[in-house]
């Protein structure tokens, strides 16, 4: 049974720019048609971590359920969005701080494969990145976006539960107090719903 999403997820959602479909689009037409505006669709956040596949830098298809037991941290993201190429910086330090050593920090790139492994070239992402065009926005939907906006961050517990969706650019201040969150939930501190309380109510702070 799925849980609503929090409050924030939803109003955040409410806003999204389908922006990846017109991206797909301008590359697969020389003379794209005009779009409709964009609609804000319903968001539905599953109450786990759903186990997609997809392949890696190397070509190599990957499973969420290779991190069983590990909480994740899921960055879904593209070349031709700038605030996910201004949250890799962070997400860097993310990675490298012993503070999170138990996370798994994963890049989902929802793009076409060649743009994304030329831009590795060019900027280094010190964590696992996966990619996938079609698949990749089926694996953003398994996750509850209907209307793909880039970026949002996917935060779950060693138990694979979604403790929250972060939709926008992502910040310090931001991943500290979800990641801590996370950590008391997994140290049994405190339950699924206080957490998600304490994100909503810090994150409104940190705003």
């Amino acid at each position: 049974m799925m849980r609503r999403p929090p409050r924030f997820a939803l109003a955040a959602a409410a806003v999204l720019i389908a922006g990846f479909a017109a991206y797909f689009i301008s590359r697969a037409y020389l003379a794209p048609q005009p779009l409709p505006p964009p609609q804000a669709a319903p968001v539905v956040i599953p109450e786990r971590r759903p186990d997609i596949r997809l392949a890696d830098r190397d070509g190599r298809v990957r499973a969420l359920s290779e991190w069983d037991g590990q909480p994740l941290i899921i960055n879904f993201w593209a070349t031709w969005c700038a605030p996910c190429r201004r949250e890799i910086p962070m997400l860097n330090a993310l990675a490298r701080d012993a503070a999170y050593e138990q996370f798994e920090l994963i890049g989902i790139a929802i793009d076409f494969r060649e743009d994304v492994l030329a831009y590795l070239q060019q900027v280094p992402i010190e964590y696992t990145v996966l990619i996938g065009e079609q698949d990749g926005m089926d694996a953003a939907r398994a996750f509850g976006m209907e209307s793909i906006g880039l970026p949002f961050t996917v935060f779950t517990d060693q138990q694979g539960r979604i403790v929250t969706v972060h939709v926008g650019e992502l910040h310090r201040p931001q991943a500290d107090l979800i990641l801590s969150t996370v950590q008391a939930v997994d140290a049994r501190e405190i339950d699924l719903g206080a957490a998600r309380s304490r994100i909503t109510e810090g994150l409104a702070q940190i705003d």
